[in-house]
C-alpha cells in the first residue's frame, strides 16, 4: 500500500467512517436549503433529526414535524436550542410500523392538511420512512405489521415491500402530497437501488407508477395469504395518485456518494481502489460468492485489478429466514458467507480485508453496523471451535462474528445511504 504500514483493517474502518462524514445530511442539504422560506417541515426517516436540524439552521422557527425511530430523538441539547422551538418529535417503529409510526402519519396528514394554497412544505425524506410513517388503510395496524414482517422474511426486496405498503396507507403512494392544497418540495436522502423516488421511504410525496394489481402480484410471488389486504386491493378502491401537479422532489445523496467518499479517502491512502458497482441486490449468500470470485480473480491472475487493492461495492442485499432464524442481518450474513466461500480455496483469506457494513449503522436484528473481517479470521474460529456453515445455515452470524471480535459497531448514525463492501487484497 505505497510503502504504508497503516493496519488494512483500520484503514476500512477509516474509510467508512470517512465515507458517513463526507455524505452528513448537513453536507448534502446545504446547497439545497436556499429560496423562499417554506410555512412547514417534515422530516421523516433514520436521518431525520439531522436533517431538520440542517433545515432549521437556514430555516430558524418554521413550524416542524420530526418523524425519527426509537432511541435516536435529537438530544437534550438540541431541544432546548432557539432554532429546534416548535419542533414536534414523534419516535416511531422500525422496520415494523408501531402505534408512534400511526401518530406520526396521523400527524403528517393533518398538519400539511391544514396549510392553505400559496403556502409551502419542505418535506425531508431518509430510508426507513415507510414504517415510521403510517396510516393503515383498508387492514388493521395489527394486519400490518404481521404482513410487514412476512415480507422482511421472505426475501421480498424494498421495491416490492414498498409495492405492498403504499397500497395500504393513506399517505404513502404520494398521498400525503395529495393531501395538502400547499406546494410541497420534498429533499430525499437514498438508501434504494437505482434511487427512484417513489419507492423511498414509499414515496409519500410523488406520484407512484404502481397499482393495486402489482401489490397483488408480490403477495402472489411469495405465496402470502394475506387475506385483508387482498380484498382491499379488489375492492376498487381509488388507487394511489399517478399525478401530483404541485410537488417537486429530488434526490440530494444516495449510496454513489458514499462509494466515491470511500474511494476518495482510500486514494489518500496510497490504496488503488475500484468500484465494483452501486446496484447490487440479490441474497446475500449469492452477492459474497460473487465477490469471492473476484477475490480470486485478484489473487489468482491480478484481474480486474493487480494487488494491492481495494474493491468497493454498494446496493442492498436481502436475506430468506426461516422460521428458526438466530441473529443477524444482511451485512454480517454477506461477511460469514463470503467467510464460508473463500474457506475452500487455495489462497483462503491471506492477505484479504473485508468491511461490510450498512450506513444506518444498524444491520437487521443486530446492535452492529456489520462486520470486519481479518486474514485471520477463519483460524480464529477454528481455534474457538465455531461452525461458520452452521451459523450461516442457521442466519445467525451475530454470535459467530461477535465470539471473534469481528463485529462493527457505530450505533444508529444519522444516515441511511444504502450499505457498503470494502475488500482490501494486500
Amino acid at each position: 500500500m505505497g510503502g504504508r504500514t497503516a493496519d488494512p483493517a483500520e484503514v476500512l474502518r477509516g474509510a467508512f467512517l470517512s465515507a458517513l462524514d463526507a455524505v452528513s445530511p448537513a453536507r448534502l442539504l446545504a446547497p439545497h436549503l436556499g429560496g423562499p422560506r417554506p410555512d412547514f417541515i417534515l422530516a421523516v426517516g433514520k436521518a431525520s433529526v439531522p436533517m431538520a436540524r440542517a433545515a432549521l439552521e437556514a430555516h430558524a422557527g418554521v413550524p416542524t414535524l420530526v418523524v425519527t425511530p426509537h432511541g435516536t430523538a435529537p438530544a437534550s441539547q438540541d431541544s432546548a436550542s432557539e432554532a429546534w422551538s416548535g419542533v414536534e418529535v414523534i419516535a416511531a417503529g422500525h422496520p415494523v410500523p408501531d402505534g408512534g409510526s400511526v401518530r406520526a402519519g396521523r400527524a403528517a396528514l393533518e398538519r400539511l392538511g391544514s396549510l392553505r394554497a400559496g403556502q409551502r412544505a419542505l418535506v425531508l425524506l431518509s430510508g426507513g420512512g415507510s414504517a415510521l410513517l403510517c396510516a393503515p388503510r383498508g387492514v388493521t395496524l395489527a394486519q400490518k405489521q404481521a404482513l410487514t414482517g412476512e415480507l422482511l422474511r421472505c426475501g421480498a426486496d424494498i421495491t416490492q415491500i414498498n409495492t405492498v405498503r403504499k397500497h395500504l396507507s393513506a399517505v404513502k403512494g404520494g398521498r400525503l402530497a395529495q393531501a395538502t392544497r400547499a406546494g410541497v418540495r420534498t429533499l430525499v436522502l437514498s438508501d434504494v437501488v437505482g434511487d427512484p423516488l417513489d419507492m423511498i421511504a414509499s414515496g409519500p410525496t410523488v406520484p407512484d407508477p404502481t397499482t393495486f394489481a402489482d401489490a397483488l402480484a408480490v403477495l402472489d410471488r411469495y405465496g402470502l395469504a394475506a387475506p385483508e389486504a387482498r380484498a382491499f386491493f379488489l375492492s376498487g378502491a381509488p388507487d394511489t395518485p399517478d399525478t401530483l401537479p404541485d410537488s417537486a422532489a429530488t434526490v440530494i445523496g444516495g449510496n454513489r456518494h458514499l462509494l466515491d467518499a470511500a474511494r476518495a479517502y482510500l486514494t489518500a491512502q496510497g490504496v488503488p481502489t475500484l468500484i465494483l458497482g452501486d446496484t447490487f441486490t440479490g441474497e446475500a449468500r449469492a452477492l459474497a460468492a460473487f465477490h469471492a470470485s473476484v477475490i480470486r480473480s485478484v489473487q489468482e491472475h491480478g484481474t480486474p485489478a493487480p494487488r494491492p487493492v481495494a474493491l468497493l461495492s454498494g446496493g442492498e442485499a436481502t436475506v430468506t429466514l426461516g422460521p428458526d432464524a438466530g441473529r443477524g442481518g444482511r451485512n454480517l450474513e454477506f461477511a460469514l458467507a463470503l467467510l464460508t466461500e473463500l474457506a475452500g480455496t487455495p489462497a483462503g483469506l491471506r492477505g484479504v480485508h473485508v468491511l461490510s457494513a450498512g450506513s444506518d449503522g444498524v444491520d437487521g436484528s443486530s446492535d452492529a453496523a456489520g462486520a470486519v473481517l481479518h486474514p485471520d479470521s477463519l483460524d480464529r474460529a477454528r481455534a474457538l471451535g465455531l461452525d461458520p456453515r452452521g451459523s450461516l445455515r442457521r442466519h445467525d452470524a451475530h454470535p459467530f462474528l461477535d465470539a471473534l471480535g469481528d463485529l462493527l459497531r457505530t450505533g444508529p448514525t444519522g444516515h441511511n445511504v444504502g450499505d457498503v463492501r470494502a475488500v482490501l487484497i494486500e
